[in-house]
């Protein structure tokens, strides 16, 4: 997977200056970024951070530690689906075996 030319802390920056009231076309001109990638970024990391429906103002505001914590998640999410896969496979190959004798 590509890796992203933004350091966590600095997506956080920049959402927290959206958040304080500056303008997203005014934080895209100092990142250089377009406003679609700043709202993409900004909506993943909204959606991970949120763990059942809530009103749009009542979402968290997202720190360092938070973006740490998704990262693992996801990692190791990812993790346990190629097991889950593996045993899967393991499963089916020891069905076919069984079956043909």
């Amino acid at each position: 997977m590509r890796q992203s030319c933004f350091t966590e802390a600095r997506i956080i920056g920049m959402i927290k200056e959206q958040e304080a009231g500056m303008p997203t076309a005014e934080v895209c001109r100092r990142h250089g970024l377009s406003q679609c990638i700043v709202l993409q970024i900004q909506s993943k990391i909204r959606r991970h951070a949120l763990h059942g429906r809530v009103s749009r103002s009542d979402v968290p505001r997202v720190n360092i530690s938070d973006t740490h914590r998704l990262k693992s998640l996801e990692d190791k999410s990812a993790k346990l689906k190629r097991l889950l896969a593996d045993t899967m496979l393991n499963n089916v190959m020891l069905k076919d075996l069984l079956g043909k004798n």
